[in-house]
């Protein structure tokens, strides 16, 4: 089937032009590869691993499945306040066997095992774990199963805040500055800081390891049964933003730099890589073990992995200059530019910009809030502290009645408080907040920093604090727009992806109105696990661009948010007075390291 669509179509002297039929030639699928064809994007995120089957011809949806980490649900290994998150590898590889096979049996398809064409895989990141030479995550071996330090070390994992600071400080007097495509800052939530803070706190993990892989790479790597850590292929996405590798220093920054920051990193780097891939490439084939598992063949193409909000930057057809905004416990805004426009611009204090990291050929650019949902999230467990410690003390009431009443308040709390925060008047006097709950990402990471409500009295409630937070997020948003444009790079429209896209039109309205900015919210509940199904598809040879794939298979956008006037100058004004209390809670901050 030859498939051809017309976009906006100009016509001259009944011709043509050149520059739209080169777009439509490109559009054409690789027909004769297409039939039949599915493809499965796995997306793991913060809490489960989510896996989707889609018909590579126009990204239908044909099943979908949800794991959620056991351990990890557990609290097992994490502690929060010490700013600790770790989850066992075996979270990960049981929800990947789990979903991939409910999704195959929800089908309803009897030959579906032969029709799978690709699997691709997002994940969150940086999301490192210390391994063996054959690639084997340490806490799969016996003598490590249960410590923490040989686990996947989390996004949100902080314990390696002063690390960061010490590469941040080295970073000053050296001859070639090596953070100048991650923003000029290093953060704590980066692959170097980790592996410098397990290497420290740990000396048998420190003994025991080989070398440092993140997450979107091990699990390609899984699949396609690798056996030797060295012939891993490394995805361009996580080294560039995260590892510090760039082009121009012919790879990684070399050993001397690492070995004069902390003599337990020497040598380490001889053991990672030189080259990366973009994710549209193959990593290599279902190996035989994994095809059995998952009732597949070993033709079945396993794509270089790259980060979630890149790859659902893609699922949400992101288009140059249009800040794509992947909200979810965190915020990932991705953005992507032609390099012929970038040329030499540098944005200071971003989390990076990668050649091909989001879409090949074009520049990708991070930034990020750190908390976003988690602070909305962490309000809810404050309000519902009492509820779960002290509904064991109600007399006459059933265990099952207990059950369903804290299930009931978690499920309608948030709506409920989001109802009543939009019927509250709003002044430049009104509670005001800082977002930085779990520190902050962009602009100009500092992890180490915290959030703050300023403007409570007697009169202050629920609703008020959960509105102060919900705008100290949307303020956040507009910090990092504010950087982009400052330093040179346009932001020309918004594109809302992930749950609280969808979900909280308080939000979203909010945002917009902080923003001045219309937002335009995807229709696709799974925007990662599309992004990655769509990362498949070319990975398999089925198209020959993302970029074509993403027209084929995308799903369009259901709603957009436009900005109402009249609240506009009130937002302008709170967003000044929110820079202020910022710049004060940093300044305390500082003053307190100082002492």
């Amino acid at each position: 089937m030859t498939l051809i669509i017309f976009f906006n179509a100009n016509f001259r002297d009944g011709k043509l032009k050149s520059k739209t039929l080169r777009t439509i030639i490109s559009y054409k699928p690789n027909s004769a590869k297409m039939n039949k064809s599915h493809v499965i994007g796995v997306d793991y995120g913060s809490d489960s691993v989510r896996s989707v089957l889609v018909d590579a011809n126009n990204g239908e949806e044909i099943a979908s499945s949800v794991f959620y980490y056991p351990r990890w649900k557990r609290g097992e290994y994490c502690d929060a306040a010490l700013s600790q998150f770790r989850q066992h590898p075996l979270d990960y590889i049981e929800g990947l066997e789990a979903t991939i096979k409910d999704c195959l049996s929800k089908s309803g398809l009897s030959n579906i095992g032969e029709t799978v064409r690709a699997i691709s895989v997002d994940t969150t990141g940086s999301t490192p774990v210390a391994v063996n030479e054959k690639g084997i995550p340490l806490a799969l071996l016996p003598e490590f199963e249960h410590n923490p330090n040989a686990m996947f070390v989390l996004w949100k994992d902080h314990t390696a805040v002063q690390e960061a600071k010490e590469i941040n400080l080295y970073n000053q007097n050296s001859s070639v500055d090596y953070l100048k495509y991650v923003g000029g800052v290093y953060s704590s939530e980066w692959f170097w800081a980790k592996l410098l803070h397990v290497f420290r706190a740990d000396e048998k993990v420190r003994a025991a390891t080989y070398s440092w892989v993140e997450h979107c790479d091990y699990i390609p790597f899984l699949l396609t049964g690798g056996t030797d850590v060295a012939a891993m292929k490394r995805g361009v996405c996580s080294a560039g933003h995260k590892s510090l590798w760039a082009e121009e220093f012919g790879g990684l920054p070399p050993n001397s730099f690492f070995s004069s920051l902390d003599p337990l990193l020497d040598g380490i780097v001889d053991r990672l890589f030189s080259e990366t891939y973009t994710a549209d490439k193959a990593a290599g084939q279902l190996s035989e073990e994994w095809a059995q598992r998952l009732g597949l063949t070993t033709s079945v193409v396993v794509g270089v992995g790259a980060f979630d909000c890149h790859m659902g930057a893609v699922g949400g057809q992101i288009e140059p200059y249009y800040l794509s905004k992947v909200m979810g416990t965190s915020t990932c805004d991705m953005l992507v530019a032609p390099k012929e426009e970038v040329q030499h611009t540098l944005v200071k204090g971003i989390c990076g910009q990668v050649d091909g990291s989001i879409i090949p050929g074009m520049i990708g650019m991070e930034a990020g809030q750190s908390a976003f949902g988690d602070a909305y999230a962490w309000l809810k467990q404050v309000l519902l502290w009492p509820t779960k410690n002290l509904i064991q003390e109600v007399e006459g009431m059933s265990e099952d009645n207990r059950e369903q009443l804290i299930a009931t308040l978690e499920d309608k709390l948030l709506f409920r408080l989001s109802e009543q925060a939009a019927l509250l008047p709003v002044t430049e006097a009104s509670e005001l907040a800082i977002d930085w709950l779990n520190g902050r990402r962009t602009p100009d990471a500092d992890q180490s920093l915290q959030g703050a409500i300023t403007g409570l009295h007697l009169g202050t409630d629920a609703p008020r604090i959960f509105r102060a937070i919900v705008e100290a997020t949307c303020f956040g948003a507009k910090a990092i727009v504010d950087r982009f444009v400052a330093q040179g790079i346009p932001v020309k429209g918004l594109i809302g992806l992930g749950g609280v896209a969808k979900k909280s039109p308080f939000i979203m309205q909010m945002m917009a109105n902080v923003m001045n900015m219309p937002i335009r919210i995807h229709k696709s509940e799974q925007t990662c696990a599309i992004g990655a199904a769509m990362f498949a598809a070319t990975a398999a040879g089925l198209y020959d661009r993302v970029e074509d794939a993403m027209k084929a298979m995308g799903q369009g956008f259901e709603q957009t948010y436009i900005p109402e006037e009249k609240w506009v100058p009130m937002y302008t004004k709170r967003y000044e007075r929110y820079r202020a209390l910022g710049a004060f809670v940093e300044g305390k901050e500082l003053r307190a390291l100082t002492v």
